[in-house]
Formats: C-alpha cells, structure tokens, sequence
C-alpha cells in the first residue's frame, strides 16, 4: 500500500492510472474506520483493478458547536486495516494541503438538505459535496462508494454528481450492522454501556415499523408516532427525528407508496446515532 499525502502527487498517480485504463475504485473517508468502510473496501476491490482510500477529516462540514475536535483519529489502525484489505493508495492529506487558501467560491446544495440531518445542520453538505469535487478532481475515480447509513448524503452526492456531470458511478452500499442490529459507526464509541445495550432498539423499531406497512399501514403520522413511542418506552436516548419520505428525492408524502426512507435519530448522552430502511411499497 502507498501512502500519498499531497494533492500533487495523489492526482499526477490517478491521472497515470486512468491513461493505462485502470479502473479505479475510490472510498472517501474521516477514517478510525469500522467495519462498514471496510465492507466498501471489499466491494471497491472486487469491483475495480485499483482502490483508493482517503482518510480526511473535513472541517468544512462541521458546525461551529459540532465534534470537529473530538472527532476519533487513529491512523496507525487504520493504515493496519487498509493493508488487510489491500487498499492500492491511501490518500491522507492535512487541512493545509487540501485547503491552502482561503476558498473563493462556495456550492450551494439546493434540495434534499432541509429534512433529516440536513435540516439542523445548516452548511454540511455543501462542506461534504466541497470536499467531494476535490477528492473526485483528485483521484479521478470510476467509482466512488458510499455507505447508506447516511442515506440522505448518498441522495445528496447523487444529486451533485448528476448536476454536474462528474465521470463517477456513485455505488450506495448496504448498511453494516453489529449481530443484534446496531448500525456501525465511528462514534459507537462513545455509548455508555448501558446505552449500548439500549441502541439496538433503533433498527427494532424501524423493522416493526416496516412490518406494520408489509400489513397495509399506509399513514405516515401513524408510523413515525410508533416509532417515537418505541424508542422512547426502550432507551434512554431522545428522539431528534423519525420521519418518512420519497426517496431519493427526500419529498414529504401523505401517503406511504414507492420507493420510501424511514430514517430516525436518536440523541443519548455523549453520542447521535442515525439509522434508516429503504424499500419499495407498490
């Protein structure tokens, strides 16, 4: 595995890579990776000849009361893990090389940010879809591979790469969960113990949730009220959100029909877990 730290040398390497007709693979990431970016890994080296990681931390999609600084980082392990999955090129570079200057035009995002995590969080996607033009323009992929855990981003970066013609496939990947259902994610972390044992309730209510649409519940007030009921009767956490909507086009509907996300989240002490189901209702 190779080890880039600068744009210079991580673009002249893609640009070799596309001109030997190489297909590349490409996981952009914040690193103190799980095995949800290890499972986008193995898809990415099944899929292409070349994989490329980048581990980066973007300040540019962090509030101003966010965990920017607290965010967890550990790039000995994660440079371990990287080699076990044979990734080709692990592209690490600092705020300073990715951002040398201030900035002299800004992306606005549109649609699809003012419901879910995107509602409360006023500038992340244009920091992530920022971040993405640069990595896209650096590394020059094939195909780009993300998790769906957060479904909304991966409807946002559709949405940006369609606008924009970018030469990129963007492949959404299942979410990867724990054995008793939890969805994986870099700030299980900070889950207390009790709490812990208390998150797998989020993917339980999203599945009953599910069921009762599989038995013709077509109301979604009547399931986002179950939802809230359920997750508060079974944790200790506080319901940020549990809504449903057309997908990927994140569109309120008055009545469950298509293709549809029910996404939830869930405020416990020190930690905000996400979570979400896609389906297809006839």
């Amino acid at each position: 595995m190779n080890i880039i730290t600068t744009v210079q040398e991580m673009q002249q390497i893609a640009s070799e890579l596309r001109a030997s007709g190489k297909k590349v693979g490409f996981v952009p990431t914040m690193g103190f990776l799980h095995e949800g970016h290890l499972t986008l890994l193995r898809q990415a080296k099944k899929e292409n000849d070349i994989v490329i990681l980048s581990i980066f931390v973007n300040p540019l999609q962090f509030g101003p009361n966010e965990d920017l600084d607290r965010y967890p980082r550990d790039i000995e392990r994660d440079e371990r893990l990287a080699r076990e999955v044979e990734v080709d090129y692990l592209f690490y570079p600092s705020v300073e090389e990715m951002y040398p200057e201030e900035r002299t035009t800004n992306i606005e995002v549109i649609k699809r940010t003012n419901v879910l995590c995107g509602k409360q969080r006023p500038g992340h996607f244009e920091g992530v879809v920022t971040v993405l033009m640069k990595l896209f323009n650096i590394t020059m992929p094939n195909r780009a591979y993300f998790g769906m855990k957060d479904a909304q981003q991966v409807a946002v970066i559709e949405g940006f790469v369609g606008d924009y013609n970018f030469p990129v496939t963007i492949v959404p990947v299942d979410i990867v969960r724990e054995e008793d259902g939890l969805a994986r994610s870099s700030r299980n972390v900070y889950l207390s113990e009790r709490e812990r044992q208390e998150a797998p309730h989020l993917y339980k209510s999203l599945c009953m949730a599910k069921e009762k649409i599989v038995k013709g519940e077509r109301s979604p007030e009547q399931i986002t009220n179950f939802i809230k009921e359920y997750i508060e009767i079974n944790t200790h956490g506080m319901v940020d959100y549990a809504d449903i909507y057309a997908y990927p086009n994140l569109t309120e509907a008055q009545q469950i029909n298509g293709r549809m996300i029910i996404a939830i989240a869930v405020k416990f002490e020190n930690a905000r877990l996400i979570d979400n189901i896609t389906f297809t209702v006839q």
